[in-house]
């Protein structure tokens, strides 16, 4: 099983060449968001991550109706060229997920355990980052590429009014998907000895 996680692990990557096919059913991908979310952990369990799941015309409408004139009045003239295909390549995806955090339950949380209240918030990131990476690499694993963008907070206030999200939920990223239509280039690791330090380790012991 930890040899099979690390190998997805490894296999999640950035892809940005996707189209509108999905390997998968609408219902396979709604059944691995609520997986993720339900079992992702997070600072005494508060569960403060919550998600918007757009699929098919509702995901074209975010990019096409909502993204890119957001992008458009506020990109310089010369660079807005460049910024609207790469729009347009995430709009031929299949579904985007935008993942939020809700600041009524880090509030909660702050009064139940005031020791750590002004970690709350921070503690609300990370979990929101597991989420994120759990939902990414599980789809990688059903044959779909995706990638995680940041348009928030552009966008925040048209995504809340068109799909009735609580305007209090915190928008902080937009993981989105589709099928593959190219592959990744290869990837630089920096040294994991600078990145890594280990104190302790012992070595396996031999049997006769």
């Amino acid at each position: 099983m930890s040899s099979n996680f690390l190998a997805a692990l490894e296999a999640r990557r950035s892809i940005y060449e996707i189209n509108n096919n999905s390997p998968i059913s609408d219902g396979k991908i709604v059944e691995i968001i609520n997986a993720t979310i339900k079992h992702c952990p997070s600072a005494f369990n508060s569960q403060t991550t919550r998600v918007l799941v757009l699929l098919g015309p509702e995901h074209e409408k975010l990019w096409r109706d909502i993204v890119k004139p957001a992008v458009k009045a506020v990109a310089p003239v010369e660079s807005w060229a460049e910024s609207e295909q790469n729009l347009s390549s995430f709009q031929s995806g299949y579904g985007t997920i935008l993942f939020y955090e809700d600041p009524k339950v880090i509030a909660k949380f702050q009064e139940l355990v005031p020791l750590f209240a002004d970690q709350m918030p921070r503690w609300s990131e990370h979990a929101n980052g597991m989420n994120t990476l759990a939902a990414w690499t599980a789809l990688e694993l059903e044959g779909l590429g995706a990638s995680l963008q940041h348009y928030n907070p552009l966008i925040d206030q048209k995504v809340a009014s068109t799909w009735q999200v609580p305007e209090e939920w915190l928008l902080k990223s937009q993981l989105v998907f589709g099928g593959r239509s190219g592959e990744p280039g290869a990837r630089e690791y920096d040294p994991i000895s600078e990145r890594v330090l280990v104190h302790g380790a012992q070595k396996k012991k031999s049997t006769q």
